[in-house]
């Protein structure tokens, strides 16, 4: 399967796939609204409305979005609409769910509740696929948005997460590192250790078909010229696919500069339980919740096909 190289590649590769349906939890929102009607008028997925029947109708009134043919559930508050989009999953009538103008915290607590959620058997993180104009593919980036300061089981769970979401794009050998400030394993940096320690595991086939070099510094993950000038040999050096961060800090501090400084767009999408969730934030452009949605499609269809 050819890769998706860039978020137009993403959205084509969606258009192709069969439609998957997005729950739209409390959908009475018109950015929501707007990504949600464009990727249902593009055939890139389809959608259930969930929350107050009336917010519904005027939100997309104004985002443009033509409702016929489209089920709107009617939910008046954030419990029974999160409560609502998850069942909706859970038997199998919606493949993602999406956050729109519901609190954070009612989303989550209905997907993660032990008995009626869609909680998976690993550990919830967050998973971005950024194009960035001076990178000629996708750049996957965790976690900046979950997990505040993982210790070492976390994060080989966070970068299974992340490896699923490479697949799913189609990089079948996804190359990948753990950043870090150094090259090389040094005790009074413990994310070089456990880079190292993250090293013999691939070495070992833990993480199944990745190319995994690390501990990498940034400028040699994703630039031919610093690879060069420090003469590194590796498969990885100045071509990685997927950057696991050692924090939320460091990963959050990523993100964000690449958005606002170096002009990218990303889909996001949190990974780990039982189906793609989109979380998207508030400060997201129209752009980025649709790629979000796009994304999520995707991962949902690939899931469906490979059991992964």
């Amino acid at each position: 399967m050819k890769p998706a190289r860039s978020l137009e590649e993403l959205k084509s590769k969606a258009r192709e796939l069969p439609s998957k349906r997005v729950a739209v939890v409390r959908a009475d929102e018109v950015e929501s609204l707007a990504a949600v009607g464009t990727a249902v008028s593009q055939d890139m997925a389809e959608a259930v409305l969930i929350g107050p029947e009336k917010g519904i109708r005027s939100a997309a009134e104004e985002a443009g979005f033509d409702l016929n043919g489209v089920e709107i559930i009617n939910a008046d508050d954030d419990k029974t609409a999160s409560v609502r989009g998850v069942e909706l999953v859970r038997s199998g009538d919606a493949d993602v769910i999406m956050k729109g103008l519901v609190a954070t915290s009612a989303f989550l607590k209905a997907i993660l509740d032990r008995d009626s959620g869609i909680r998976g058997s690993g550990l919830l993180s967050h998973v971005a696929a950024f194009e960035i104009p001076n990178y000629d593919k996708l750049l996957i980036i965790t976690d900046a948005a979950m997990n505040i300061a993982p210790d070492l089981k976390q994060k080989v769970e966070i970068l299974k997460n992340a490896i699923t979401v490479a697949h799913a794009i189609g990089v079948e050998h996804p190359k990948t590192t753990y950043v870090c400030a150094k090259e090389l394993p040094y005790d009074k940096m413990p994310c070089t250790m456990e880079a190292a320690r993250m090293q013999e595991m691939a070495d070992n086939g833990e993480f199944g078909s990745i190319v995994f070099d690390a501990p990498l510094a940034m400028d040699l993950a994703v630039s031919p010229i610093a690879k060069k000038i420090k003469r590194i040999e590796s498969e990885v050096a100045g071509d990685a696919d997927l950057l696991l961060l050692p924090n939320i800090e460091s990963a959050n501090i990523l993100y964000k500069t690449l958005i606002f400084l170096a002009g990218g767009e990303l889909g996001a999408v949190i990974m780990g339980a039982k189906n793609p969730v989109v979380l998207t934030s508030r400060a997201d452009s129209a752009e980025s919740k649709l790629c979000s949605l796009v994304l999520s499609a995707v991962i949902a269809g690939y899931q469906a096909e490979s059991g992964e």
